[in-house]
């Protein structure tokens, strides 16, 4: 799937999550599949803002000290959210939020923005027997999550 055609079908999702309780967009794929690309074209069609999550989130997080930021990065990321007027926004580079040392459940946390916008975000991962995969097993940032209460978009399959 080209990102050309990736951004079609992350444009249609968009379309559907207007009706369901969690209005997420999962765009799942290994590094170098083209989900920066395709978000991309999709902020260029909607102008639907675009937020490297890395590094908006360390930004504001600079002056907390490590103990304060695992308590202070969902109001963080929240106020990046509510700050923002489009009722769709896409979010780029959310590894942040799989640090461990920030105690975050990254898909419960990406759950609960998208009661108040449509979220859509790329996901560094695959698709593996009805998951979403991020990292490998047995590393500390693993995470597998099934695939319900959300739509998916990936270059491999679409669920």
């Amino acid at each position: 799937m080209t990102s050309a055609s990736m951004a079609e079908e992350i444009t249609m999702r968009i379309a559907q999550a207007v009706e369901l309780y969690h209005r997420l967009i999962i765009v799942v794929a290994p590094a170098g599949a083209g989900k920066t690309a395709a978000l991309q074209v999709v902020h260029e069609h909607t102008a639907a803002p675009l937020i490297n999550v890395n590094l908006e989130l360390s930004r504001r997080m600079l002056g907390l000290t490590e103990r304060q930021r695992p308590l202070h990065l969902p109001r963080l990321l929240s106020e990046i959210l509510s700050a923002i007027e489009s009722d769709v926004v896409l979010f780029d580079n959310i590894e942040i939020l799989f640090d461990i040392s920030l105690k975050q459940d990254p898909l419960r946390l990406l759950q609960g923005l998208s009661r108040l916008k449509t979220v859509v975000t790329t996901w560094n991962g695959m698709l593996v027997d009805g998951h979403i995969v991020y990292g490998e097993p047995g590393h500390p940032e693993y995470r597998s999550y099934t695939c319900k209460n959300f739509l998916i978009v990936s270059p491999e399959v679409t669920v």
